[in-house]
C-alpha cells in the first residue's frame, strides 16, 4: 500500500511539472492559412484540374504540396507534371513550393486519365504538407468536388 501511494504521488508530480514547464526548448509551430481555388473539367476518361494556392498567413509556408484524390482508379499510365507523383491507384501529390504571406502561388495544372469511362467522379483536394507550418482553418483547403463528364469546368 505504501509503495502504491508513492507511485501515484510521483506520477502526479510529473504531470504537474510537465503541465507548467512544458517541453524544454519547444518552439511554437508557425501558422499559415492555405486556400485552394480552381476548377476541374472531365471529358471522357480525362480529368484536368487547375488550381491556384494562396497563403493568408500569418506566417509563410516554406514548402507546400497538395493532394488530389479521385473516387475511381486512375489509368495505369499517366503523364504527370514534373512536380507531381502518384502515391496509389487514386491519388496524386504535387509540390506547389514556398508561399509567403498574402501570396498567390504558381497555377498548377494536372491532367489524368481514369480507368474506364465513368460518367462522374468525385475529386478531393487537400493540403498534404505546409513545410512545418500549421493550418488552423481547413475549410478552404480541404475540398470535395463532383465532376460530371460534360466538358464543363466545375469550380472550387
Amino acid at each position: 500500500m505504501r509503495m502504491r501511494s508513492w507511485v501515484l504521488g510521483a506520477c502526479g508530480a510529473l504531470v504537474v511539472a510537465g503541465g507548467v514547464a512544458g517541453p524544454a526548448g519547444a518552439v511554437p509551430e508557425p501558422e499559415a492559412d492555405l486556400s485552394l481555388h480552381g476548377n476541374a473539367v472531365m471529358t471522357g476518361d480525362r480529368v484536368e484540374v487547375s488550381l491556384s494556392p494562396r497563403n493568408d498567413g500569418p506566417a509563410a509556408a516554406p514548402d507546400a504540396s497538395v493532394l488530389l484524390r479521385w473516387s475511381v482508379p486512375l489509368a495505369q499510365t499517366q503523364q504527370l507534371p514534373p512536380r507531381c507523383a502518384r502515391t496509389d491507384e487514386r491519388t496524386v501529390v504535387c509540390g506547389i513550393g514556398a508561399l509567403g504571406v498574402d501570396e498567390v502561388g504558381e497555377r498548377l495544372t494536372v491532367a489524368v486519365r481514369l480507368q474506364g469511362r465513368p460518367s462522374e467522379v468525385t475529386l478531393e483536394v487537400d493540403t498534404a504538407w505546409l513545410g512545418g507550418a500549421v493550418d488552423q482553418d481547413r475549410t478552404n483547403d480541404r475540398l470535395r468536388v463532383l465532376v460530371l463528364d460534360t466538358g464543363d469546368p466545375y469550380a472550387f
